[in-house]
């Protein structure tokens, strides 16, 4: 079988293992292409979606806007192929010398130190979270003092400290987001959610 499909066949069964799921046409693409990432169907329960959302990053990518990530795995996860068709770019500050000497000074964790240091590219863009919960915390609270304005937020941290607690906090902002429940999550994950969206951009 040709990559295609088997990607082709993954949708298949995953369309007919979730019957009746709820969602609309767009978000179900997104809820899709998480269930093909994580052979995980808990996400048909747990994932949530500002009523804006979707044209929002739509629209940002098909502006070319600037993505930018907390970490090098979902940067590299995230299809370049169809970013690249409108102009847009995949960043990520992670690993950048300046950053590590910044968290070190402020005794901050690096993620934090990767999103100030992002704060003038980060505007109309989107900020893709899919480890850090410090970095999503630290983005709502620039959110609230009105410091950054993406064109949209994709919070999917995981783990046991914070994750749930900070995409709690996300989903309770009427800001446009996409996010999940409980602690569930991942940069791969993450990445999903926007090749969902770079290949909706593509198609139309």
């Amino acid at each position: 079988m040709t990559p295609q499909e088997i990607e082709n066949l993954s949708f298949s069964i995953i369309d007919n293992e979730a019957q009746d799921h709820g969602f609309n046409v767009q978000e179900w693409k997104i809820v899709q292409r998480v269930i093909h990432t994580s052979a995980d169907f808990e996400y048909i329960k747990t994932l949530r979606f500002h009523k804006d959302a979707i044209s929002a990053g739509i629209d940002a990518i098909k502006r070319g806007a600037t993505i930018i990530t907390d970490t090098n795995m979902a940067q590299v996860g995230i299809r370049k192929g169809e970013i690249g068709m409108f102009g847009g770019e995949v960043k990520c500050f992670i690993a950048d010398k300046d950053v590590s000497e910044q968290a070190k000074k402020e005794g901050i964790t690096r993620a934090v130190a990767a999103l100030d240091k992002s704060i003038q590219i980060i505007n109309k863009g989107i900020y893709v979270v899919g480890n850090a919960p410090t970095a999503l915390l630290r983005i709502i609270e620039l959110l609230k003092d009105g410091i950054i304005k993406p064109a949209l937020v994709i919070g999917l941290p995981v783990g046991f400290v914070n994750a749930s607690e900070s995409k709690e906090a996300l989903i309770k902002l009427d800001y446009p987001y996409i996010s999940n429940i409980g602690r569930k999550g991942g940069s791969n994950v993450a990445a999903s959610v926007v090749n969902a969206m770079a290949i909706m951009a593509a198609n139309g």
